[in-house]
């Protein structure tokens, strides 16, 4: 296991990176070769389509030729090759040739495989509970992050955003905290089928906080150079501002040299957004 995103990290990714690439990116590069003498393999999948009808972003596509074509050894990359575009038995033919690599039994491969679906499916279920609970609290300040949970969840990149939020007294709920079919039925009232499924989590968890009013601001964390979530975000501040229910929306655009004395104003600037608001709604 690599270490915990740092700058060391980024800043090893960024010197073996394109300048294009985004920030994720330069930051995969970096653990990519902070693993490189803790380990024998590296497990790479090269992630073409996780739903059918949809893609992933192109440098998912094409990871694990940018990270071989890194000019430094590096150990084996395992790179199978997930598209449920090609059907479930093209994909189970995915999971023999990797379970394969560690072992010959065909019964230890598929009931590793039965095991890991089933705790998928578990934490899906402790997130719907969660969610749940989630709806019975009004007490607190409440603001749902959208964004990709790469982004979110990594401390160093968001420069410990949720733990910010926290400290200044607001609860947060991320994508993940909702039901898949929530995001579905948001994301099918769209004219046109979104091309990325990443996004289609995004748009549909900040579409159901937008019109469903369980959270009192949204804020949309993206990074700086993807190309995806440029598209998003137009898209998302356009129906936060034509939305009946007015929710506050915010974009966060964090790259390489984002400092934290800017992001912390922002933040203080929104949440006293956020109070001022709701004390015009008890005076009203």
């Amino acid at each position: 296991m690599s270490s915990s995103t740092n700058k060391s990290i980024l800043n090893k990714g960024s010197a073996v990176s394109e300048n294009e690439f985004c920030l994720p990116v330069k930051i995969f590069y970096g653990h990519v070769l902070d693993l490189t003498d803790k380990v024998d393999f590296i497990f790479i999948p090269r992630v073409v389509s996780v739903k059918k009808g949809t893609y992933t972003c192109p440098k998912f596509l094409g990871l694990p030729d940018m990270i071989k074509a890194i000019d430094k050894p590096l150990p084996k990359i395992l790179s199978p090759t997930v598209n449920l575009n090609l059907g479930f038995k093209k994909y189970y033919s995915t999971i023999l040739e990797v379970g394969k690599l560690f072992t010959q039994s065909y019964f230890k491969i598929g009931y590793s495989y039965v095991s890991a679906l089933k705790e998928f499916k578990n934490t899906k279920l402790k997130q719907e509970e969660e969610w749940i609970k989630s709806k019975k609290e009004t007490s607190e300040v409440k603001i749902g992050l959208v964004g990709h949970d790469y982004n979110i969840y990594d401390s160093y990149l968001t420069m410990n955003l949720t733990k910010r939020l926290e400290a200044l007294g607001v609860k947060t709920v991320t994508c993940d905290s909702l039901p898949s079919h929530l995001i579905e039925k948001e994301v099918s009232t769209l004219p046109k089928k979104l091309f990325w499924s990443y996004e289609e989590e995004i748009v549909g968890a900040a579409f159901h906080w937008l019109r469903d009013r369980t959270v009192d601001g949204i804020i949309y964390v993206l990074t700086f150079a993807c190309g995806p979530d440029s598209l998003i975000q137009v898209l998302l501040e356009h129906e936060a501002k034509n939305s009946s229910g007015k929710i506050p929306f915010m974009s966060l655009v964090i790259d390489e040299h984002s400092g934290e004395a800017g992001l912390i104003t922002r933040l203080e600037a929104f949440i006293d957004m956020l109070g001022r608001r709701e004390t015009e709604k008890v005076l009203v």
